[in-house]
């Protein structure tokens, strides 16, 4: 990797290069023991085959490989290895994995797995990840354990709970003419809708969740699992993307406005954003969020230097208030209301959430105590009258798919995302984007226009539903479930902010919110750096053009690949246009921004370096080239 990895990544960490493995027409990347990407053809067919061992509080181990061992030629490939996963108690899981493939369409990924001593697990074995792109409501043919074999379809609104049980095979149509069948041994395997977490994938995994975890794997007993995938028809392959083409950006019809842009703030950041005053101006939010919890001990204090905040960034303001739910509820959120008066602080909404929301209840498992959220709405509205009140959840879909609010009382609906639950890679973080329009639509579906507000939503993961804890990174990994992300400080982050709220732009949110002003999930760089702190990381001019945007009225930006290069445009009532254009891949992209118009003369252009205007080639078209994950604003 070149210098510039912390401009791009915020680290200077790198991913280690993925294998490309070949067998005739079917190629897959072998990435840290697993497969990625496998394709029939050029047309993707599985996102991943993965062997996955997760601890109680569902993090995910990064085994040691060893004894690696890599034969192909054009027409098979094999791969062999050994590898170890090591508990922070000690105990050790090792395994043995090998993985063959042949020119006719066949693939088997075999391990055969032993702990050296009773090992404790939330799951271990297979996870295999089929894409929603063209797959999203399609007809697959499922086997269960039992043998029989049904007709259905994923779901196109994302399923809460598990679509599939007792899974022995599942049968998809790549495109037409070819099939492909995967079959899972050595354990049950059951799918979940893996989009609730904002994650671009229908996931079957071993061990059904309504068995206990964790569980413990008794010392000395091997198992085994095979996943075996069977490609078969002749139908035609399509040609191959020509990725050295330009990719081409045109504008559609007018939508909806586009949403306010929050930010979130914590009482122990409000000083900090007291100091920098001019800074959060030029950035320009429209609404401020006010992250309250009594639970952990914020108290007037806190409120207090939210309206000292306030008075000095005036902007509507939303308490995100989270409530102890344990005893009276006129008496807690009365409480509440009592102490914002005496703050001096003036609210424009507030959203409330029992603090027991914050946990997933995954399937099987029993349902924790919390009032009627009926009840809590109605003392929050007595509390608050003449406020806006929000309600949802303060976690993620997920949560707000499976216990579905009652939004009658409310007056807007709120969930956060986050895109490293499961997998913390730079391809995964940047797929996640394909799945906030399922998201968004399966949201309204449930709400219908209620409005509708996402965020705060981040790379890196500000509380952990499904454990303990979120995990600490100090060494700036790519960390599933971590609470700080180094790629939020560079140009990735700035390109995934972007493409956040281009893929949200036709759902016609009320507000989004992607950051916070300073601190890890901030716009400001901090001391533990490698440049000034306080200097503005790249995010801050993704957001900043986000706030700019705000009102304006969205306007479609298609392009000719969104897998590599989203667009995001709004049209001001002056009639001027801004069109933002977000290369989501590590590579330079060249850009086709013709289809734009040429009415407005030069086009200025910043892409996280340098400002510059497009210069016209004698054609008279208007190209450039996006170098890895840089931004760029046109208008």
């Amino acid at each position: 990797m070149t210098a510039d990895a912390f401009l791009l990544y915020g680290t200077h960490a790198v991913e280690v290069e993925p294998v490309r493995l070949r067998a005739g027409a079917l190629t897959a990347d072998f990435v840290n023991g697993n497969l990625r990407n496998i394709r029939q053809g050029g047309t993707e067919v599985l996102r991943a085959i993965a062997y996955i061992v997760r601890d109680r509080d569902w993090g995910t181990y990064e085994p040691a490989l060893t004894n690696l061992a890599i034969e192909q030629d054009a027409e098979a490939f094999s791969v062999s290895y050994s590898a170890s996963c090591q508990a922070p108690d000690g105990s050790r899981l090792g395994f043995r994995a090998t993985i063959k493939s042949s020119a006719d369409g066949q693939l088997v990924f075999d391990v055969s797995a032993r702990p050296d001593s009773d090992f404790e697990t939330n799951r271990c074995g297979f996870c295999i990840l089929h894409p929603i792109a063209g797959l999203a409501g399609s007809l697959v043919t499922v086997e269960h354990t039992d043998g029989s074999v049904v007709a259905t379809r994923l779901p196109e609104l994302i399923d809460p709970w598990q679509p599939f049980k007792d899974l022995r095979a599942i049968t998809h149509e790549v495109r037409a003419g070819v099939t492909a069948e995967c079959r899972m041994e050595g354990d049950a395997f059951e799918m979940e809708d893996q989009r609730n977490w904002s994650d671009a994938s229908y996931k079957t995994y071993v061990r059904p969740l309504a068995l206990p975890w964790p569980y413990v794997l008794s010392a000395g007993k091997p198992f085994r699992q095979t996943i075996s995938l069977r490609v078969e028809g002749g139908g035609k392959v399509p040609p191959a993307a020509a990725t050295a083409e330009p990719i081409r950006v045109t504008l559609g019809q007018a939508g909806p406005v586009l949403p306010d842009v929050g930010i979130i703030i914590y009482p122990d950041e409000v000083e900090a954003a007291l100091s920098k005053l001019s800074v959060l101006s030029e950035l320009g939010p429209q609404q401020l969020m006010f992250h309250f919890d009594p639970t952990r001990g914020h108290g007037l204090d806190a409120l207090r230097s939210y309206a000292r905040l306030a008075a000095a960034y005036p902007a509507r303001t939303t308490l995100e208030c989270v409530i102890a739910g344990d005893g009276d509820l006129d008496v807690e959120l009365s409480g509440v209301a009592d102490r914002v008066r005496k703050a001096g602080l003036k609210l424009s909404a507030i959203a409330v959430s029992p603090s027991v929301d914050r946990q997933s209840t995954p399937p099987g498992s029993a349902w924790p105590q919390c009032p009627p959220l009926e009840d809590v709405y109605a003392a929050a509205r007595r509390a608050f009258p003449d406020t806006r009140l929000g309600g949802g959840m303060f976690s993620y879909f997920t949560e707000l798919n499976r216990k579905r609010v009652p939004a009658d009382p409310l007056d807007f609906v709120t969930h956060c995302t986050c895109p490293i639950v499961h997998a913390a890679d730079d391809l995964s973080v940047m797929q996640s984007l394909e799945v906030l329009p399922f998201i968004t639509a399966s949201a309204r579906a449930i709400f219908g226009t209620k409005p509708y507000r996402i965020g705060p939503s981040t790379i890196a993961m500000r509380q952990n539903p499904y454990g303990g804890a979120t995990k600490a990174n100090p060494d700036s990994q790519r960390i599933a479930m971590a609470d700080r992300d180094p790629r939020h400080a560079g140009l990735f982050g700035a390109a995934w902010t972007i493409g956040y709220a281009a893929r949200l732009a036709p759902a016609g949110l009320e507000m989004l919110t992607l950051c916070s002003f300073t601190g890890p999930f901030g716009v400001l760089a901090l001391s533990d750096e490698p440049v000034e702190e306080g200097t503005r990381r790249p995010i801050f001019h993704a957001v900043k053009g986000l706030c700019e945007l705000a009102g304006h009225a969205h306007m479609a930006a298609t392009t000719t690949d969104e897998t590599r290069v989203l667009g995001l445009a709004g049209r001001a009532q002056t009639g001027k246009i801004i069109v933002w254009l977000a290369n989501l891949t590590p590579v330079d992209v060249p850009v086709d921004v013709s289809g734009l118009g040429s009415d407005q003369g030069f086009l200025k252009i910043w892409d996280g370096r340098t400002s510059r205007q497009i210069q016209r080639d004698a054609s008279g078209r208007d190209r450039l080239v996006m170098t890895p994950y840089a931004i760029v604003r046109i208008g």
